[in-house]
Order: C-alpha cells, then structure tokens, then sequence
C-alpha cells in the first residue's frame, strides 16, 4: 500500500468520524428541541381528554422505575471500570437504555397528565424534571464517548452528577403528587426542617371554630387535596380553600348552597362502586357514611364558612387528652434494661433519652413463648412501663392481675391474644390508659361495660371479635364518634 493510498484512507476515517459526529450533535439537538417544545405544542390545560391518553398514560408510574435503577446503576458501573475496562463498556450500553427509557417514560407521563386534566405547581415541576432528566442524558451520550478517549476528562462526570440531582428533585416531584407534598418532610426531625425552612404552616382559617374549618375541610384534606389541591389540580378544582371549593372548577360548580342533590361533589362521592366518576379516585376507600351525611347537611344548612353549628348534626365534643404524667426514676435496673435490649428476649425500650418519659415492653421476637408467667416477671418494672405491645403472645385472663400493676399504662396491645374479657375490669384502674387494641380475641360487648368509666379510654379497637359492631348503622355511628 503506497503512502498516498495510507493517507487517502485516513482522510476517509477522519471525514466519517467528523460526520458521525455531527449527526450525532444534530439528533442530540433536534431530541432535546422536541421535548422543549412538548409543552408550547400539547398543552396541559387542566381539561381531560382521550381516555386512550389516560389508559396508556397510567402505565407510567410502573414504567418509570426502569430508567430510575438504569441511572444508578451508570456511575456504578463508571467507578467499576476503572478497575474493570469491561464495565465501562457495559456502562455505555446502560447509559444509552437508560436514555431511551427516560424519553418513553417521559411520554408515558405526559399523556397521564394530557389525558386526565392534571395541573399544578408539582404538577408542572415534574414534568419539566423529566424533560431536563432526558436531555441531561442526552448530553451525558454525546460527550461520554470523548471522556472515554481521554479528552475532557472533567465534563462527563460534572453532567452525570447533574443528572443524579435531577433524578432525585423530579422522583421527589413524583412522589409528592402520589403521597402529597409533606409525605418525605412529614417526620423530618425539627432541627432540620428549621434548616430546609420547613418550619412554617398554613395561615390561620379566619374563623378556627366553624363548622367548615373543624368538619368539613378535613374531609376535603384527607380524602381530595391530593388530586385537587395547589399541587395537582384534575379538572381545573381545588378543594383546599373555602374560596377554591366555591369557585368550582371546569365542570362548573361543585357546591350548590342549600342543595345537597344538584351540588356536583355529593354526586360523585355518592355514585356506585365501580363508576369511573366516583370520587375519591385512583383506588382511594369511599368517604364514610357519616363523612358524606355531614358534607350533605353542611350544604343543605347554607354551605356557610362561619357558621358554628348545621342544624340536625351533633358531633361530641372531646376534651383535650390530658399531657402524659411523668413516671419514677428507674436509673437502678438501668444496666438490666440495657441488657434487656440487647438480647433476644422480651425488651425494654426506653421512649426517649429522658427516664420520666418510661418504658416500652416489647414482645415482637418472642411473641410464641411470652405467656402470663413472662408478664409476672416484668412487675417490679410496672410502675415504669407506659405502652405494652403484647400483640400475638399467649396472655390470658390472668394477666390482667399483672398489667393492673402498670400505673402509668398509656397503650396496650393485645390483639390476636387468647383473652376474652373476663378480667377487663381489673384495667379500670389505670387512669392514664387511652389505647387498647382487643382485634382478633374473643372479648363481648358485655365485658367492656366497666371500661366505659375510664375517661381516658378514647381508643378501643374490636375488629373481628365479637364485640364489632355488626351492622352498617352501628359502624357509621361508631365512625361519627370515633373508635370508642
């Protein structure tokens, strides 16, 4: 081969290297722009529309796992590579799935979006997490193969770590929309909210004592704001302000002031299992008979947000559970209960750092084996021990002789037990008790008679056992009420 042919062929290599290049950049470009453009050309205008949209759409949330795991799986696979050059080409491949997994789930979101009518702050943060997410990629494509020949060595790992931040702010986005906006923040530790500025709650309703702020807007907030609040908002309503729920939202009006029957909310809380209109949506338990009952009246009565009473609803005022009384000092069997929690035993658990606030007995690894003979054993702890998990164990009647003992008792589970309630009365005693879970025992409705004097007792749950309230008029009224 002659010199010139040598270079002629080098020449060609160069020129197709150039053009590969370059059609890489402009795939890379005219991706990116399409995405860009997605929103100006398809817009999210808080209407619903096709239901293939919403059909295909729906499939989404299962689907956006798969670039989630490609993504992290790619710097593990980099950092591997260093040691291991087979995984570098590996990490490629993921890179390039990951990519394409992004975009289609990317689509699949955005036709839920389109097809159901959703809006909102997160709604939209979401959306444009996923499209930064893809084109992030996109560029991490193209420059990755420059960074593994050696040449900007610095670019591809800076895009890469950007990319790992926009995974996790747009999961975050995701997140908020299914749990709600406080579902990662709701028990961050107090020091760091006040770090993150998350301190802050809502302004004060302006009349705290209406029938609207104390009954009806939490039915709202448990049961809707999750669709219809300032995060998402389906079909143009939001149900998170008095002002919003009377404005309605595309489908015009949902309250009708003294008109229960033509108001739109109470149509669709009300229509049959199975209606794709019935509301709560997407899988969510029906409101409670009582629940509906008080939106119905609250309507009928004027739909006020000032009003303190609706005329025909009477709702039991409860006091104020009384702060928990500090127990003794236990610092004498504080090396026993340190061993305690180390061994495969019963435990006890100190509630904090502060001794006064007492101890937990916990039976979770030796349930099988803990019967009234192990409670015996825990007496001279009684006056120390706040909550008692006895969950699944083999106590019987008999222990109540022991638990009488347990003063300070805050909390006592004793579900899937072998007690009946012969001996429940001995509990009457414990002035601070408010919990007691008897689910899956053989207790009566006669044997809880002398529990009715405790004023403490607001919590008593009976499922499965006898003593359950049997009918659906009973079940409401118990719901209306509480759990008592």
């Amino acid at each position: 081969m002659t010199v010139a042919g040598s270079s002629k062929q080098i020449r060609t290599r160069l020129f197709a290297g150039i053009g590969a290049a370059r059609r890489t950049w402009v795939a890379t470009l005219v991706v990116s722009a399409a995405l860009l453009l997605l929103p100006v050309i398809v817009k999210l205008d808080g209407k619903p529309h096709a239901d293939w949209e919403q059909f295909i759409g729906r499939f989404h949330p299962a689907a956006v796992h798969v670039p989630i795991g490609l993504i992290l799986l790619v710097p593990i696979l980099e950092i591997a590579g260093a040691f291991r050059p087979a995984l570098r080409e590996a990490a490629a491949f993921i890179l390039a799935l990951a990519c394409l997994a992004c975009v289609g789930s990317l689509i699949l979101g955005y036709l839920l979006a389109h097809g159901s009518g959703s809006t909102g702050a997160t709604v939209t943060r979401h959306m444009w997490g996923g499209i930064g997410l893809a084109i992030g990629l996109l560029l991490c494509l193209l420059v990755r193969p420059v960074w593994a020949m050696g040449s900007t060595p610095r670019i591809y790992p800076l895009l890469l770590g950007c990319v790992m931040l926009a995974l996790f702010w747009t999961a975050h986005q995701g997140g908020s929309l299914t749990h709600g906006a406080g579902y990662l923040t709701e028990y961050m530790p107090g020091p760091l909210k006040r770090m993150a500025a998350l301190g802050a709650v809502n302004a004060a309703v302006p009349n705290p004592d209406s029938f609207y702020t104390k009954q009806i807007h939490p039915i709202l907030d448990a049961n809707c704001i999750a669709c219809h609040g300032a995060s998402k908002t389906e079909a143009g309503l939001r149900l998170d302000s008095y002002e919003a729920l009377m404005m309605g939202g595309k489908d015009g009006p949902v309250i009708v002031p003294r008109s229960a029957d033509r108001s739109l909310l109470i149509e669709r809380v009300t229509l049959p299992a199975g209606n794709k209109h019935l509301m709560p949506a997407e899988g969510r338990p029906p409101l409670k008979p009582a629940e509906i009952a008080w939106l119905r009246s609250w309507i009928q009565a004027g739909a006020s947000s000032t009003a303190n009473k609706v005329a025909g609803v009477v709702i039991e005022e409860r006091p104020r559970e009384a702060p928990p009384q500090p127990v003794g000092d236990y610092s004498q069997w504080a090396d026993e209960i340190e061993t305690m929690r180390h061994a495969q035993g019963a435990k006890l658990l100190p509630v904090s750092s502060k001794p006064s606030d007492g101890l937990i007995l916990n039976t979770e690894d030796v349930a099988a084996s803990f019967g009234d003979a192990q409670l015996a054993q825990f007496q001279k702890f009684a006056p120390f021990i706040v909550e008692a998990d006895l969950a699944r164990t083999s106590v019987t009647d008999a222990s109540f002789d022991t638990l009488a003992r347990f003063t300070h008792l805050r909390a006592l589970h004793l579900e899937e037990t072998p007690v009946t309630g012969s001996g429940l009365s001995k509990l009457a005693g414990l002035s601070q008790l408010n919990y007691l879970n008897l689910s899956e025992t053989k207790v009566t409705a006669d044997s809880l008679a002398p529990l009715r004097s405790m004023p403490n007792l607001r919590h008593i749950y009976l499922f499965n056992t006898p003593a359950q309230p049997a009918s659906a008029a009973e079940t409401a009224n118990a719901n209306a009420g509480g759990t008592r």
